[in-house]
């Protein structure tokens, strides 16, 4: 796992003080969007179409301190919208600092070069670049060109000056096997510190409908990729072998979102960061009040083709800890590109799609209306 021993240490003293305490339910990582605002346009993103009023809207340094000193988690991974473009960002991710967190701030990259200096290297603390493969694949994914090269050129920079730097690939449907492993080989020859894969998730709100993988393609699709790298050995991925190996078919897992629990602009997201089906004001409202049995694969069908990192990683890291010796073998052996799948959740008895997005954002958008009058409003930041 591509991570430093520090945040391995602690995280893992988490994870056994939670698993063998017999808790049911507890988070791994606070997924943080402190805005929606973004300097781009990706038509696979469901984030950025809200109405100004909503764009315009940051969560405070108080409430994001606030965020993670109720859910306890050991790391915070700050997303959007875009990160950058929040005046209190470096403020912010310090404060998560001195409370021991491992953050990993993603960006675009496109305000890093002249962001980077507000920074400073620390172990715990990693800049996550999104890049969706190479040049080609990339550029047509974030619907602009140019932006891989700048995202290649801002990783190099936060390389030479000492900071730790993953990136966040996320792939859709049409992504080739042998490309995504060039792709890969040629990141491992910059010198990150780990990547994030995952399969791209269908955001109700996204332009593009029609390039997500569903389970089937998503399965085949990193068996062929891990069979070109050594079972996966051959690259630093910042996820559990067990996650990998849940994304090549080998696993048959259920999710558990609250182990990824996500407080945006709204509030406390249920059930997930995928899904935005209402929120709590609190993280005890969140836990306590959300009904996770009806969410999740065989349960939803919005969760039907899911099996991004957010929602699996920490039924991964769970079975990790129910099946250590399992564990050990996949990463030993790598990741098994061949041979049957493991039989998946059926899906007959999920209760069909609701479509309740509008509502949050109505009920928002009067309460800002209500409490922001317009002379007031935030100002948008560029």
């Amino acid at each position: 796992m591509g991570l430093p021993a520090t945040a391995v240490a602690r995280i893992g003293a988490y994870i056994a003080k939670k698993h063998f305490s017999g808790a049911k339910r507890y988070p791994l990582v606070l997924m943080l969007e402190p805005l929606f605002r973004c300097n781009l346009a990706c038509a696979g993103c469901g984030k950025i179409d809200y109405p100004d009023d909503i764009l315009n809207q940051r969560l405070s340094f108080d409430q994001c301190m606030e965020a993670i000193d109720d859910c306890g988690a050991p790391v915070v991974s700050i997303a959007g919208g875009e990160p950058l473009l929040h005046h209190d960002m470096p403020k912010i991710v310090r404060g998560f600092l001195d409370r021991k967190k491992y953050v990993i701030l993603c960006t675009n990259a496109l305000l890093l070069t002249k962001k980077i200096d507000q920074y400073k290297p620390d172990p715990m603390f990693t800049w996550s670049i999104h890049l969706d493969g190479d040049k080609a694949m990339h550029d047509k994914s974030v619907c602009l060109d140019g932006v891989y090269d700048t995202a290649v050129a801002a990783i190099k920079l936060a390389k030479s000056k000492g900071f730790r730097v993953s990136i966040n690939c996320t792939l859709f449907q049409g992504a080739v096997p042998e490309r995504v492993a060039a792709f890969l080989d040629d990141m491992k020859e910059i010198g990150l510190d780990g990547t994030t894969i995952s399969p791209g998730y269908a955001y109700e709100r996204a332009p593009d409908q029609e390039h997500f993988l569903n389970r089937t393609k998503t399965k085949q699709l990193f068996r062929d990729i891990f069979a070109l790298g050594d079972g996966g050995r051959k690259w630093s991925f910042t996820q559990s072998t067990m996650f990998l190996d849940f994304l090549a078919g080998n696993q048959a897992y259920h999710c558990t979102p609250w182990g990824n629990p996500t407080r945006t602009v709204f509030g406390w997201q249920r059930p997930c960061y995928l899904l935005g089906e209402g929120y709590a004001k609190t993280f005890k409202e969140l836990m306590e009040e959300t009904d996770w049995d009806v969410y999740g694969t065989g349960n939803y069908e919005k969760c039907a083709d899911c099996m991004v990192h957010s929602g699996f990683e920490a039924t991964a890291v769970s079975d990790i800890m129910n099946r250590p010796l399992k564990a050990l073998s996949v990463t030993m052996r790598g990741v098994r590109t061949d041979g049957p799948m493991a039989k998946d959740i059926p899906l007959d008895n999920q209760r069909p799609a609701k479509f309740v997005f509008s509502t949050h954002v109505d009920k928002m958008l009067d309460e800002i209306r209500t409490t922001q009058p317009r002379s007031k409003k935030v100002a948008r930041v560029s």
